[in-house]
């Protein structure tokens, strides 16, 4: 069973970095896809960044200019989210899940909500100015 535990957000000032971890501790965490989503204060959860199977494609959305990196190591069955140069609007509650397709290795469009299916619980990523 898929088990997902998100972990390094925390305080950070703008320009600052963090860098968040996804561990599935009890799925079959090389068989799918990954993916990256956000909840910012009082609005939508939106996508952020994924994955896919070999890690061979990463996708972003396109808000981020190039300041996060989606990585992932199937040995440790463990996602990683580097972010760089943050800012305000960045400060929201960090989520990963699993894509619901068996060994994606292409997405045809942008990842969406949709896509994923066994979420994390959170972590709270807060860039003050």
């Amino acid at each position: 069973q898929v088990q997902l535990v998100e972990s390094g957000g925390g305080l950070v000032q703008t320009g600052g970095s963090l860098r968040l971890s996804c561990v599935d501790g009890g799925g079959t965490f090389s068989n799918n896809a990954m993916g990256w989503f956000r909840q910012p204060p009082g609005k939508e959860r939106e996508f952020v960044a994924a994955v896919t199977v070999n890690g061979g494609q990463t996708y972003y959305s396109d808000s981020l200019e190039g300041r996060f990196t989606v990585s992932r190591d199937n040995a440790k069955n463990t996602m990683y989210l580097q972010m760089n140069n943050l800012k305000p609007e960045d400060t929201a509650v960090y989520y990963c899940a699993v894509d619901n397709t068996y060994g994606r290795r292409v997405y045809f469009h942008q990842p969406q909500f949709s896509d994923f299916e066994f979420w994390g619980q959170g972590t709270q990523v807060t860039v003050s100015s």
